[in-house]
């Protein structure tokens, strides 16, 4: 499945509009996480523990997001985009979606 977030694939040509797929999660913080997560915030630098949870997350919704492509028979999602929103205290939900397309031979 080739998936990009241009609206176009070059070298080819889209045939057909599939629909608009999603994939998803919502992810908690860890106890352990917050603890560092707060001592961290005191000195300053990155928080590997919510910057490896929010990378592990994206991939979770990237699956999810062909899984849905696939189903639906497209060979393609073009102008992939993610959004992320608060849903709770200590939880985040990561979205992301794009057109599903079938695409013709290679030019």
């Amino acid at each position: 499945m080739i998936y990009t977030t241009t609206e176009t694939i070059p070298g080819r040509d889209i045939i057909e509009i599939v629909g608009v797929v999603t994939g998803n999660v919502v992810q908690s913080k860890h106890i352990g996480r917050d603890i560092m997560a707060g001592l961290k915030s005191i000195v300053g630098g990155e928080i590997r523990g919510y910057t490896e949870m929010l990378s592990d997350a994206r991939d979770v919704a990237i699956n999810r997001l062909v899984a849905s492509a696939a189903q639906k028979g497209a060979d393609a999602i073009v102008g992939i985009r993610f959004t992320t929103s608060a849903i709770m205290d200590g939880s985040s939900e990561i979205m992301a979606f794009g057109t599903a397309v079938k695409l013709g031979p290679s030019r």
